[in-house]
């Protein structure tokens, strides 16, 4: 079995953080309680990374190399690169996601292919 190494990329990480923020306003408990749940969920992805499903938006498309996690309404979207899972999106599923998406992981393609 491979080593998967968990790896959260700015976007993500700012998702993360304005999802808080928002839910902090409301209640702090439940916003501590959803960020430790979203993180911890994560840090198993290592265990079987194929097994979540492909985003159905992108896989109408044709583009299968992108999963979801979801938690409650938020949808953790990711990629796995050699033993790397890099977590690129935190996203309310209530919002566009198509947009998001396409904007956010279309643009990260781009920026990979111009550092090589």
């Amino acid at each position: 079995m491979k080593d998967f190494k968990v790896v959260w990329t700015k976007n993500a990480e700012f998702d993360l953080e304005s999802i808080i923020e928002y839910i902090k306003t409301d209640n702090i408990k439940i916003a501590k309680d959803i960020f430790f749940e979203i993180k911890n969920r994560c840090d198993v992805l290592p265990i079987f990374p194929t097994s979540r499903r492909i985003v159905p938006e992108l896989q109408q498309i044709g583009i299968l190399k992108y999963r979801e996690l979801i938690y409650k309404r938020w949808r953790v979207i990711y990629k796995i690169e050699g033993a790397k899972i890099f977590i690129l999106s935190v996203v309310d599923s209530n919002r566009n996601v198509e947009d998001i998406l396409f904007q956010r992981l279309l643009k990260d393609d781009n920026k990979a292919f111009d550092d090589k």
